[in-house]
């Protein structure tokens, strides 16, 4: 079964391409390092914040050993290099607080690295890595190969892993390879992919990922795994709802101004002087909703479990989608009866007890949202409808093609999650903007159709 997934972060970071060695190479096995390209860029910015054995990016880490070592240089063991730059960008993350950066840096471990041809198996590093969040996991295998027997089990220790640290498991179906070539394949490339322009990852967008575990699967491996005292991730599932992290509601108010909280005029009033819970709901299925503390005179006013956000609204809704996650691992592991599906209907009755406050927002978050800076590009609205690209069904695209050049996709995260990896790198966006974006992107996430359209555009201040 074939899932299509959202990204946890797009990091504007070089990518191999830039670097002069790697164009330089006479002869590399079959290329698909540059498919899971987000997670590559992420764990690259991870790795480069502090990089003893100076590597000269992490893709090197998804090539056979003989390109591998033209990046590499000061690594011994080549065989463990996917391990080794894991490894640190885990620690650099954790060492930051960065909880994306050590989410992806466990994706990046998991992921298939190059081998030349159809069956045949990477080898296996025999060294233990310093985490044990990294130790846990080996890389997937060749789809065709016998080794790919095991790619399930790799993506419940993944799985594991993730939840280890408080992220949502189901990002493990991210890491999943492609569906098994034919044995013999004279090109040696099998049903794979390779484009370092696609800032999302082509196993995503050309819908090629095909995961090994289900849901179910992955809900029941990570049931009895404690999370260590950390939020959830700040990024869910793209067309399967992960219950975690929905950014902000998807409805507004008529006539919001500009900058409207991320996607919902939702949530608790503005905050008090001082640092008050402005959660108002009190349902308690599976435990109940984490605090949202509400802090004066913050830069980042509103919190969740130690994340930060601009809107009530978005750390309303990450509030509510936590709690759904706690939920569903509660019902799907036998500590409460009547299934999952509770769980959904509680996060909407989450919401609508939050949509009872209507945020009145201040002028200082008016100007804020008026304010934000698109660097050299314009307008990075996004349209809903029928006849992007052809298509026959609805669907979304930037409004300005001629800044934001994707395509369309029929899931909104796509479309967001490229337009403030554009605004970050190519068009030199404010930091608040590019935040803004990311949970812009969130918001949206939370709707569906024009719904979903409005939400990212709201928080953004901009119209299609």
């Amino acid at each position: 079964m074939k899932y299509g997934t959202a990204l946890v972060a797009l990091a504007g970071v070089a990518s191999a391409r830039e670097v002069p060695m790697y164009g330089k190479m006479a002869k590399r096995e079959v290329p698909q390092e540059h498919s899971h390209e987000a997670i590559l860029r992420a764990t690259d910015a991870a790795l480069k914040l502090n990089n003893p054995l100076e590597i000269a990016d992490a893709v090197f880490a998804l090539l056979g050993n003989a390109a591998a070592a033209q990046g590499a240089p000061n690594v011994d063991n080549l065989d463990c290099l996917q391990q080794i730059v894991a490894d640190q960008a885990f620690t650099n993350a954790k060492a930051a607080g960065d909880l994306d950066g050590q989410t992806n840096a466990i994706l990046f471990r998991a992921l298939e690295r190059n081998t030349g041809q159809v069956g045949l198996a990477s080898v296996l590093c025999n060294e233990t890595a310093t985490n044990p969040e990294i130790a846990a996991i080996q890389q997937h295998q060749d789809p065709a190969s016998p080794e790919a027997a095991n790619n399930a089990d790799i993506e419940l220790a993944v799985a594991k892993s993730l939840a280890s640290i408080g992220a949502d498991p189901l990002l493990a179906l991210q890491s999943a390879t492609f569906p098994p070539g034919e044995i013999g394949d004279p090109t040696a490339k099998g049903n794979t992919c390779d484009d370092p322009n696609d800032a999302v990852g082509c196993i995503f967008t050309l819908n090629l990922l095909t995961p090994a575990v289900s849901e179910a699967d992955i809900q029941a491996a990570v049931a009895g795994v404690n999370a260590g005292g950390e939020s959830m991730s700040t990024h869910k599932l793209l067309g399967c709802d992960a219950g975690a992290d929905a950014g902000a509601g998807a409805g507004s108010d008529a006539g919001a101004d500009a900058g409207a909280d991320a996607g919902a005029d939702a949530g608790a009033g503005e905050a008090a002087s001082g640092t008050v819970n402005v959660q108002a709901f009190t349902g308690s299925l599976g435990g109940p909703p984490p605090p949202v503390e509400s802090t004066a005179g913050a830069d980042r006013p509103f919190s969740v479990n130690g994340n930060t956000f601009l809107n009530a609204g978005a750390a309303i809704q990450r509030s509510c989608a936590i709690q759904k996650n706690a939920c569903a691992n509660a019902a799907n592991s036998g500590q409460i009866d009547g299934g999952a599906q509770q769980c959904d209907a509680q996060e909407d009755e989450c919401r609508a007890a939050n949509n009872l406050k209507k945020v009145r927002r201040s002028p200082a978050s008016r100007r804020q949202a008026a304010a934000l800076d698109f660097g050299s590009c314009s307008n990075p609205a996004i349209q809903f409808a029928v006849g992007l690209d052809g298509r026959k069904e609805p669907s979304f695209q930037n409004v300005n093609t001629a800044d934001f050049n994707h395509g369309s996709a029929q899931n909104i995260r796509i479309i967001a999650d490229f337009t403030c990896q554009q605004l970050e790198s190519s068009c030199k966006a404010s930091k608040d903007t590019v935040q803004t974006c990311q949970q812009a992107s969130q918001a949206a996430q939370a709707a569906t159709g024009q719904a979903a359209a409005d939400a990212f555009n709201s928080a953004l201040g901009v119209s299609a």
